[in-house]
C-alpha cells in the first residue's frame, strides 16, 4: 500500500481527480448563484471554491469562477454540460467546464533570450506549474541545447520577412490542435492576424514595459533616458492590435539614477520572469475570463 503525505503529488492527484472548475460570465441579475449551487446541489457536487464578481448590480456583467467535487467526474462531466445549458440559456451565460486532472497543454515561442523561458521550465520541472509542456518553437537553434535536457520537443523553425508566411504555415502544422495555449516567451516575432485567429485568447505574451509606456526597440535605454523612477512588464492575450490585448498581469520594481541601462535590463528580465510565470499559470488553471478588452482574475 502506498501512503501519500498531505502536500505529496500522489495526494494531489487523488484530489484532483473529481475536481472540476467553472467559468461564468453573463449580464447581472437576481437568481445566478442560486441557479448554478441548485444544479450543482442536485448533481450531488460540493463547492470547494467560488469567487465572484459584478461591473454593475445594475445592468452590468457578473462574473463567477466555481471549482466543486463531483463523483465518477469523468463519467458524468459530459452529461453535466448538457444538462447545465438550460441554466446557461436562462441567464445567457458564457461558460466553461473543465476537469482539474486534465493538464492543459502549452507550445512556448522563444527566440533568443532564455529568461523567460526557463522560468517556465523551471516552474514545470518543479511541479509548479499545472501544465504540460508539448513543445519549444524557435526561429533560432540557440534554446535547442537548453530544451532537449528536459526532454521536451524543440522545432527550429526560420522566419524571415520572406518567409514568414510560409513559417507561419509550418507552425500551425506542427502545434495544430495539439495544445490549449500558446506562450510568447521573448519570441521576436509580430504573429500575424491569421495565426491569432486559431488561437484567440489563447496566446500569452510578455512585453517589456509597463504598458503602454515605451513601445518599439530599446525600450530599457528610452526609459533611462527618461530617468524613469519605476520599470516594468506586462502580460497579455495577443490580439490584432500590437501590444494592446487583454492585460493579464503586470509588476513594476522602483529603479533610480544611479541604475545604467544594464541595470535596467537585468531587473526587467527578472519581472519579465514573474509576470508570465503568473500569467500562464492562471491561465492553465481556468483563472481568467476575458470580457471586451479587459479580464476578469480570480487569483
Amino acid at each position: 500500500m502506498v501512503l501519500a503525505s498531505n502536500n505529496s503529488p500522489l495526494r494531489k492527484d487523488i484530489e484532483m481527480k473529481n475536481r472540476a472548475r467553472m467559468l461564468i460570465s453573463c449580464p447581472d441579475q437576481p437568481g445566478i448563484v442560486a441557479a448554478v449551487s441548485q444544479f450543482l446541489f442536485e448533481y450531488g457536487a460540493n463547492i470547494v471554491q467560488s469567487d465572484q464578481y459584478t461591473m454593475d448590480p445594475e445592468g452590468g456583467m457578473f462574473f463567477i469562477r466555481i471549482e466543486f467535487d463531483l463523483e465518477e467526474l469523468a463519467s458524468r462531466v459530459e452529461q453535466l454540460k448538457a444538462d447545465f445549458s438550460g441554466v446557461a440559456d436562462k441567464f445567457k451565460m458564457d461558460w466553461s467546464l473543465s476537469s482539474a486532472s486534465q493538464k492543459k497543454r502549452i507550445a512556448i515561442f522563444v527566440s533568443k533570450e532564455d529568461h523567460a523561458l526557463l522560468e517556465l521550465l523551471w516552474h514545470w520541472r518543479a511541479g509548479d506549474l499545472n501544465a504540460d509542456i508539448a513543445m519549444v518553437i524557435s526561429n533560432h537553434p540557440d534554446m535547442q541545447s537548453l530544451v532537449e535536457p528536459f526532454g521536451i520537443p524543440y522545432y527550429h523553425i526560420p522566419v524571415t520577412a520572406d518567409t514568414k508566411a510560409e513559417a507561419e504555415r509550418r507552425q500551425l502544422e506542427v502545434v495544430g490542435d495539439k495544445v490549449d495555449a500558446i506562450v510568447l516567451a521573448r519570441y521576436m516575432q509580430i504573429v500575424s492576424p491569421s495565426f491569432i485567429k486559431h488561437y484567440a485568447n489563447r496566446i500569452i505574451n510578455i512585453h517589456h514595459s509597463f504598458l503602454p509606456a515605451f513601445v518599439g526597440g530599446k525600450p530599457y535605454a528610452q526609459a533611462h533616458n527618461r530617468g524613469v523612477k519605476i520599470i516594468g512588464a506586462t502580460a497579455h492575450y495577443v490580439t490584432e492590435e500590437l501590444d494592446g490585448g487583454p492585460i493579464i498581469e503586470q509588476d513594476v520594481q522602483r529603479v533610480s539614477h544611479r541604475d545604467n541601462v544594464e541595470d535596467l535590463k537585468r531587473i526587467g528580465r527578472h519581472i519579465e520572469r514573474i509576470v508570465l510565470a503568473r500569467a500562464v499559470a492562471w491561465h492553465v488553471e481556468d483563472r481568467i475570463i476575458v470580457h471586451n478588452n479587459k479580464t476578469v482574475v480570480f487569483n
